[in-house]
């Protein structure tokens, strides 16, 4: 699945640029720490929007195509941010064959987001998995940490009051 780039503007705070500024000269001597860098900005950030991914890509002075490159390589990083409420469905083979397909589009048409996006009140991010290891519960979903099993879409409303 390609990674999307955020819906929502840019909203980093002076402090957590200064912190990044500290991350680059701390490590700009050595270009070989440049995913250790892109790591420690989604620390800060949360995910690596591409004014980060400039910061990062001047400071260290590498092309901004290298750091965006290790940033959809990896499955690791975030281009968008992860809502307060991150659902993740899994789309793995017994998952999906129980429906879990049916359940990712009603999430999607009940936030109005697609995937690997998040609301606009940053409340909820919606991303697919392959697999979360819980085979026997299929079809499942993680809201952060907490799993639901043995779900259908028709499940998908109740779920999201939980968490309004």
């Amino acid at each position: 699945m390609q990674k999307k780039i955020s819906n929502l503007p840019f909203k980093g705070t002076a402090e957590q640029e200064a912190e990044l500024k500290k991350i680059i000269a701390a490590h700009k001597h050595d270009k070989s720490l440049l995913m250790a860098v892109m790591q420690k900005a989604q620390d800060v950030y949360g995910y690596l929007p591409l004014e980060v991914q400039t910061m990062i890509a001047e400071g260290m002075d590498v092309p901004t195509e290298k750091v965006y490159g290790i940033a959809t390589f990896y499955a690791q990083f975030a281009l968008s941010p992860k809502g307060k409420y991150n659902i993740s469905v899994c789309l793995g083979t017994a998952c999906y064959v129980k429906g879990a397909g049916e359940m990712f589009d009603k999430l999607q048409e009940l936030l109005g987001i697609g995937a690997e996006e998040c609301t606009p009140d940053g409340k909820f991010s919606l991303t697919a998995c392959r697999c979360i290891g819980a085979c026997g519960l299929a079809p499942v979903l993680t809201v952060n940490e907490e799993v639901y099993g043995r779900l259908t879409a028709k499940d998908m409303e109740s779920i999201l009051a939980k968490y309004n």
